[in-house]
């Protein structure tokens, strides 16, 4: 990672009077709710007690950089007796962690500024792990010491890259800002003051941030041992609902997630200035902002995501720096004019490829959308139906719905759609803890399309998006394009007031906050779960991610893949196989350059992943920034390839096209970027063979 100092979500440590009565109470009404109502309540034993100990100090301290091995030796202790703790509410283990914290982080600021005190010699050959599970704790001071020299050397290191590197650009486009060329050791020095600077704040952090927050912490830990999706809030979290619930950073559309001390991009909300310029992708760290003229960077390292918003969102029209580290490893600064979301980019809208004579009609669904606060509002399930009947009139030859990075929304919009493409029968199961299934019917026994069909997925398809693909797949209906697997999640949750599991609760301790609560569980009709295994793809294109553990599987602790009893349903009959389109599709793609270099690109960040070390010689760590930086360039002007593949809109949508100079603009973007889209063209091809091999479509009798 690009700063090493992790420290749980950024909660820090202050001396202020705990109420453990109120701890206590919490802690019995989480218990209480989670043997209730949880769907799959594990048992709170002895490895339920491990799972938490070792998550709970790993979160305190992901990257090893307080803990000694002599302070874990001391906990261990309570590495069985956490559950005993749980169902007779005790703190001891909770507290026993906070004391040595504090006075190892009281340890660190004896000495980091020391360490910053003198030169780094940048020419010397040792290396730096990042991955911090693979770390040990330092067997004793001068260890931990040796650590945060490794760590800090690598913080400045990275800072004279991007110092130096911004000089050479100027040098390079004769910048008339630049008044002074400056040294390499001019740069280590201001480099290091930055990194003093940032350290000084995460510190002052630590200083001011509550108990409670720490607190919290420890009750999530607990909570994730159940699954990734159950999670506690505070009362006073209630006020930060919106931000700390959807991830939602006002002004550039992304959601974000807290992982290891870093702030994750989740997802980009469609529509958003994000997702518009093109460069940030899900998975992605935030490690730093700034506004367009301030001259330093802000670091997001161990901040909450409240706190990051702060210094993210703004005025439309407004721009912010962002330093970024991608999945691959590159670092970039990205500057993002803020504005607010496009909402029209969420909606489903169509288009027809012209290939090889044939015509094929492209549904976009970036969204399973419902407007739910208006009866008249837009609903996705309604617009595809328009979608698909404006395709039917141009007698296309088959249809491709995109549901690439479509992370779900409406579940009846979802059983809708379906129903456009089978006549009856159920589309999703749908399950509590007790009880039978709840089944999901379409309930329009009108085939709208029976013709040729094909669902583009990838790892970040989720929910609805695996349902539709799930049902669509189990009917033989059509064919699933795209990544091996998609994200995984089916499961379901809703919110529970903890003041209703815990009644003896005193007026005192009162409120105990929510619990947002996995209570469910989504089934395919064939009666195995969409949960873990998400949907498997008919036909596997080449994904960047394809060889790492991506989605829920990625998670901790994520709910096990389970299977019901099948629904009764009836599957359609091909006239192609399966087997052949692969076999076509698998020596096309040995033919085509783009996924010949994600699949090399795959295999490296594979490697990458499984070393996640970074050389401490500034020479070659600009060497390996600079492969890295070469193999994205390669492979974004590969990506620059316009297909043969002909686009145009329907002939009920020119109409409105044709008359609103914005809509043809954003149109033309669009084809353009579809003419790119090698993922696109491939699908293209699979449906023209699929064609060729048999498969007709009832629009044309």
């Amino acid at each position: 990672m690009a700063v090493l100092i992790t420290i749980a979500f950024g909660f820090g440590y202050a001396a202020e009077k705990q109420n453990p009565v109120k701890q206590k109470a919490i802690i019995s009404a989480v218990a209480e709710c989670v043997k209730a109502d949880h769907f799959q309540p594990r048992n709170f034993d002895d490895d339920f007690s491990t799972d938490v100990f070792n998550l709970y100090l790993q979160r305190m301290d992901y990257n090893k950089k307080f803990f000694l091995q002599s302070d874990m030796d001391e906990l261990k202790k309570y590495k069985t007796q956490i559950d005993d703790e749980i169902n007779n509410p005790s703190t001891e283990f909770y507290e026993a962690v906070m004391k040595i914290f504090k006075q190892r982080v009281h340890d660190v600021e004896g000495f980091y500024k020391q360490i910053l005190a003198q030169p780094f010699d940048l020419t010397i050959n040792e290396e730096i792990i990042l991955d911090g599970k693979k770390l040990v704790y330092a067997k004793n001071m001068d260890e931990l010491k040796d650590s945060w020299r490794k760590a800090l050397k690598y913080q400045v290191m990275t800072r004279v890259f991007e110092l130096k590197e911004t000089q050479d650009k100027q040098i390079e486009k004769k910048d008339t800002s630049l008044k002074k060329i400056k040294t390499f050791a001019e740069l280590e020095d201001d480099a290091t003051k930055k990194i003093l600077k940032s350290n000084n704040d995460v510190f002052e952090r630590l200083d001011k941030t509550e108990d409670d927050d720490y607190f919290s912490l420890y009750v999530n830990t607990i909570c994730s041992c159940l699954d990734p999706h159950t999670d506690f809030f505070p009362p006073k979290d209630k006020e930060n609902f919106d931000i700390r619930m959807s991830g939602r950073l006002e002004g550039i559309g992304a959601t974000l997630q807290e992982k290891d001390g870093f702030i994750k991009i989740a997802s980009l909300v469609v529509g958003g200035p994000a997702w518009k310029q093109g460069k940030m992708k899900a998975e992605d760290l935030i490690l730093k902002a700034a506004e367009k003229d301030d001259k330093d960077f802000f670091s997001l390292e161990d901040v909450r995501v409240d706190e990051a918003v702060k210094h993210i969102r703004g005025k439309k029209g407004t721009v912010v720096r962002l330093f970024v580290k991608h999945a691959d490893g590159n670092t970039e600064e990205i500057e993002i004019t803020r504005d607010v979301v496009v909402m029209e980019e969420t909606f489903a809208k169509s288009s027809i490829i012209e290939f090889k004579g044939k015509h094929f009609g492209l549904i976009d669904l970036p969204e399973f959308y419902a407007d739910f606060n208006n009866a008249g509002g837009r609903r996705c399930a309604p617009d595809m139906r328009k979608e698909v009947e404006k395709l039917k009139a141009e007698n296309v030859d088959g249809i491709i719905i995109d549901l690439r990075n479509n992370t779900g929304g409406s579940l009846n919009d979802v059983v809708d759609i379906a129903g456009l493409f089978i006549k009856s029968g159920p589309v999703v199961l749908v399950k509590s803890r007790d009880g039978l299934p709840q089944m999901y019917n379409d309930r329009d026994a009108n085939l709208v399309y029976d013709g040729p069909l094909a669902i583009m997925v990838n790892e970040y398809s989720a929910s609805a998006s695996e349902i539709l693909a799930a049902a669509i797949q189990d009917y033989h209906r059509g064919i699933i394009i795209g990544s091996p697997t998609t994200f995984g999640k089916g499961s379901v949750q809703r919110f529970y007031d903890l003041d209703m599991y815990n009644l003896a609760a005193s007026s005192d301790a009162r409120p105990l906050g929510t619990l947002k609560m996995t209570n469910q569980k989504f089934y395919r009709i064939n009666g195995g779960a969409t949960q873990l295994k998400g949907v498997s793809s008919d036909i596997v294109l080449p994904d960047n991610l394809e060889f790492i553990d991506y989605g829920e599987k990625k998670e901790d602790h994520p709910m096990k893949w389970t299977q019901i009893s099948a629904a009764e349903y009836t599957a359609f009959k091909n006239n192609y196989d399966v087997d052949d389109l692969k076999k076509i599709s698998t020596i096309r793609l040995k033919n085509n350059e783009y996924f010949n270099s994600v699949e090399k690109n795959a295999l490296r960040l594979k490697k990458q992943m499984d070393e996640n070390k970074s050389s401490l010689n500034f020479e070659k760590y600009v060497q390996q920034q600079k492969e890295n930086r070469e193999r994205a360039k390669k492979l974004e002007e590969i990506g620059k390839t316009e297909y043969s593949i002909s686009l145009s809109s329907t002939k009920a949508d020119r109409v409105l096209i044709d008359a609103d100079t914005n809509k043809i603009n954003k149109t033309k973007v669009w084809f353009k970027a579809l003419k790119k889209d090698a993922y696109i063209f491939e699908t293209t091809n699979v449906m023209f063979d699929l064609i060729s091999n048999g498969a007709t479509s009832s629009m044309k009798k």
